[in-house]
């Protein structure tokens, strides 16, 4: 009698204060995949292959996938291990840098635009960054105080990714001479010609700016994991 009495407690008790869901766990996956999402994107831009910007597009779909579910449990949780607003924050912080992905090849794809080195320099900044997103979530159940400098190192990416647009993208992209030159040396001087090299000049800085505009979402989300940090320790 005892013994049915205590099950007869605990099951009382579960259903009064249900179990924790394991959101550390949650956002691992999401950050996992994002991490996919952002390394394919990288070998599209160093390959141009479009199964590998096909599968960008599928991984975003998964991504958006596990960020219902991760906000389906949030809704449903009595109880989280952080603060439900920020970690409603990381949720969708890390969403919305595998929703830029997609877009990056929708963007791309739409304005024929090819992937040059200068695409794969920023990517390339932007999925080290997210790799350090996601070590410093997988910090958070055992040690957040670890988390900081991942944190740190997302955000710097952010700035790397600035530093490519802003000295180097845009300086290469605008090079007035660089142009002329090169519209001399191929023997294309007509209207015509002179105006696609223009044209193809701002689709390619239309490129660039989504990448850096990546970049930001990437510091927010870096954000995030500092706040939840400094709640935590």
């Amino acid at each position: 009698m005892s013994g049915s009495g205590n099950n007869a407690v605990t099951k009382l008790v579960q259903r009064v204060f249900p179990k924790m869901p394991d959101f550390f766990g949650a956002l691992d996956a999401q950050c996992a995949k994002a991490v996919e999402t952002m390394t394919t994107l990288e070998e599209f831009m160093r390959t141009g292959d479009p199964g590998l910007a096909q599968r960008v597009r599928d991984l975003e779909h998964e991504g958006d996938d596990i960020k219902s579910a991760n906000l389906d449990t949030l809704n449903s949780a009595f109880s989280t291990p952080m603060d439900r607003e920020e970690l409603y924050r990381a949720i969708a912080t890390i969403d919305h840098i595998m929703n830029y992905a997609k877009t990056t090849i929708r963007e791309m794809d739409t304005l024929g635009v090819k992937p040059d080195p200068m695409c794969l320099e920023m990517v390339t900044n932007l999925r080290e960054g997210t790799e350090a997103l996601r070590d410093g979530y997988a910090q958070l159940s055992t040690n957040p105080g670890a988390a900081e400098a991942f944190a740190q190192a997302a955000r710097k990416s952010e700035r790397n990714t600035e530093k490519s647009y802003h000295r180097k993208a845009l300086a290469d992209l605008f090079d007035v001479e660089a142009n002329i030159s090169s519209m001399e040396n191929g023997d294309a001087r007509s209207g015509t010609v002179a105006l696609r090299t223009v044209i193809d000049i701002f689709k390619k800085r239309e490129v660039y700016r989504h990448l850096a505009n990546m970049a930001d979402r990437l510091a927010r989300a870096g954000d995030t994991l500092h706040d939840i940090v400094v709640k935590m320790v």
